[in-house]
């Protein structure tokens, strides 16, 4: 009987891992992937998280986060107009592969248990809990669901006849690209540009390109990247490294903390857009304060039910306005252009707006 079984070896997993692990849990981590690997994400790391990521580091990995390059602003590319404002304090650009593999593996130095290419086929109980898996049952005191937002041990989101969205990336080669995360929006979806480094090959002038479409309108990233003139234009001298990575269905849906007794972090909570970019910073902090509240529970002070309770209770409270502005936000960009205009226009005369957008989404 181990404390907490961990579903998912992502940012939210492993936050949650780590902190359950360096609080004396005994904690199994399962992951029906393999480490590392390409995910479809845009490597955007938010300054609110980059404290919290450099404790949760083991030692010798803290130097992915010393290494990493800066992002100082934003540029939005829409409706023929660029809104600009300052990203402060300033955010890290992390790949995935780098921070998957260094999390994980500060994971196993914390005490984790580690379980790769183990498939999580049900969960019984209501505490204790007994998971059932490709490798045999587990059971555990609590259970952690950071198994992403598309999972069978997830309910179903509500499709309420949304239009089927795709995720999409790809890296680039592009001669010194700017520390800047530019966000190009068009018709049907939109695709964010910014520099990033790979350990494995530190060339300079490596970007990511990350997109966000409606399948109708585009089911690859060459055909997004005709869809913005600026963005086409910036593309023609880019040379790919690598193969593009896709991820469908992207569904967005009104956050949900607890589900059977079973707590929900990172994009099994709920599914922030991808263009206020704290998707990986909410992963950490979810993770991280999931435990938190499980902590007074593995040490015998109060119950379940109480820990569980006093987590949704602090995840609203803590990241309620991120979803509510976004929520806004994707609503004015998918109104018509007609529409829409006059509100660009405002932004584009008074750039203490946007800048103010930007702060809500953090």
């Amino acid at each position: 009987m181990r404390d907490l079984i961990v579903i998912g070896g992502g940012p939210a997993g492993t936050s949650a891992a780590i902190t359950a692990a360096r609080n004396g849990a005994t904690v199994l981590l399962l992951e029906r992937g393999r480490f590392p690997r390409q995910k479809v994400c845009g490597e955007f790391v938010s300054a609110e998280s980059l404290g919290l990521l450099g404790n949760l580091l083991d030692a010798k990995h803290r130097t992915l986060l010393g290494d990493a390059i800066r992002i100082e602003r934003t540029r939005v590319f829409l409706d023929d107009r660029v809104l600009q404002a300052p990203v402060q304090p300033a955010a890290a650009s992390i790949a995935r592969l780098d921070l998957d593999d260094a999390l994980w593996n500060s994971a196993q130095a914390a005490g984790a248990e580690m379980g790769e290419q183990v498939t999580v086929q049900g969960i019984r109980g209501s505490g204790p809990f007994v998971v059932s898996t490709s490798a045999g049952d587990f059971e555990a005191r609590a259970v952690v669901n950071s198994s992403g937002r598309w999972s069978n041990l997830n309910p179903a989101p509500p499709r309420n006849g949304q239009p089927r969205w795709i995720g999409v990336k790809a890296h680039f080669e592009e001669a010194s690209p700017p520390a800047s995360v530019d966000l190009y929006f068009f018709d049907g979806g939109y695709c964010g540009v910014q520099p990033v480094d790979l350990r494995e090959d530190r060339r300079h002038g490596r970007v990511n390109a990350c997109a966000m479409v409606r399948a109708d309108v585009a089911s690859s990233l060459e055909e997004v990247l005709r869809h913005h003139p600026a963005l086409l234009e910036r593309s023609r001298q880019w040379k790919q490294l690598g193969g593009p990575v896709s991820t469908s269905p992207l569904l967005c849906h009104d956050p949900r903390p607890r589900h059977d007794g079973i707590l929900m972090v990172g994009d099994a909570a709920c599914f922030v857009d991808p263009f206020v970019g704290d998707g990986i910073s909410l992963a950490l902090r979810s993770g991280a304060l999931a435990v938190e509240c499980l902590v007074p529970f593995f040490r015998g002070e109060t119950g379940l039910g109480v820990a569980s309770r006093r987590y949704c209770d602090e995840y609203v409270r803590r990241f309620g306005a991120v979803f509510q502005t976004s929520s806004k936000i994707r609503r004015m960009l998918r109104l018509p252009r007609a529409v829409r205009r006059p509100v660009v226009a405002m932004l584009g005369r008074v750039p203490a707006v946007t800048e103010y957008l930007v702060r809500k989404t953090r």
